[in-house]
């Protein structure tokens, strides 16, 4: 499983920081190391300057991994879960567009605090209130466990003052952890993003 956590991360987040790697993955950075340098000898990742980058050969080892892992998951469970997930991801989406844009037109330049103070108590009602379908998720993933501190990390630092952790890219925002469980859920429903964008369920 530690295995697929790595390569995993490296796919979602394209080229990470070898820093970034060990909070999105919940090993220590150690672990992390071991493993990363065991796959730049497969030639499963190779180095980019002080970032990790996934190889053709990692990728396809990855999707091994992945659909064995598929294979062990309760499918009925996880598109349960997955349908309520989608009513959460509207209202997520909607709450992204309303942090970036007021009156969904002019951009917002975060100069009115109450307004996005606002926002910010919106995220914290809608994290409450995922929590539970979050820890059943975990339930039918065991890997996905990481999630729900990355989540909560995210959302303190927003309730902290540090705004950027809402939607910073680049970065375990909220924003960012909820795009990656995202691609989970779907790539473990064994479904497409173009499907689901095209569905309107993708953001």
């Amino acid at each position: 499983m530690d295995e697929i956590r790595v390569l995993q991360t490296a796919r979602l987040k394209g080229r990470p920081r070898g820093a970034d790697l060990a909070p999105a993955t919940g090993l220590t950075a150690d672990e992390v190391q071991v493993i990363v340098e065991r796959h730049f000898a497969a030639g499963h990742l190779e180095p980019a300057r002080d970032r990790v980058k996934l190889t053709a050969q990692g990728r396809a080892r990855l999707d091994v991994l992945l659909a064995d892992e598929r294979e062990r998951i309760d499918q009925e469970a996880l598109m349960s879960a997955y349908h309520e997930f989608e009513a959460f991801n509207g209202e997520f989406k909607q709450l992204i567009t309303d942090w970036q844009l007021i009156d969904g037109s002019q951009p917002n330049d975060h100069s009115d605090a109450e307004y996005d103070n606002r926002i910010v108590e919106r995220l914290t009602d809608l994290h409450e209130r995922f929590r539970p379908l979050l820890h059943q998720i975990t339930g039918i993933a065991s890997r996905l466990a990481v999630y729900p501190g990355r989540f909560a990390s995210a959302l303190h630092k927003v309730r902290c003052g540090d705004h950027s952790w809402m939607a910073r890219p680049l970065a375990d925002s909220y924003h960012t952890v909820w795009f990656e469980l995202h691609e989970e859920l779907i790539g473990l429903a064994g479904l497409s993003r173009a499907a689901e964008a095209a569905a309107g369920r993708a953001e």
